[in-house]
């Protein structure tokens, strides 16, 4: 069942709280950029219900507390750019801008 708080659920409580579901088993994902040819297959394959990855800059990122590990990713990629990240730390502050400003996934 989703986690609900003011009306708030998924991936709009997340963003607020800034926090991986504690249910999900899988890591979040990570794209090497020293190999992303920014194609954007990724981003193309992340489930709405998760919109993990977007562009920062001249980087693609993904949002750790908001991946889920599903892996629709990785297969789309054609550089094998993604992978899973078991040691991840939380955000910087300014990737939290992307979907705060533009955030393509609403």
């Amino acid at each position: 069942m989703a986690q609900q708080t003011d009306g708030k659920s998924g991936r709009q409580l997340r963003m607020e709280t800034r926090e991986r579901n504690p249910l999900w088993k899988n890591p979040p994902l990570m794209i090497d950029m020293d190999i992303c040819i920014n194609c954007d297959a990724c981003f193309r394959a992340c489930p709405r219900q998760f919109g993990a990855i977007f562009n920062h800059d001249i980087d693609v990122i993904i949002i750790p507390e908001l991946c889920s590990g599903c892996d629709k990713c990785i297969d789309p990629c054609p550089v094998d750019c993604i992978h899973p990240d078991p040691d991840w730390q939380p955000s910087p502050e300014a990737w939290w801008n992307e979907p705060g400003t533009n955030d393509p996934y609403t």
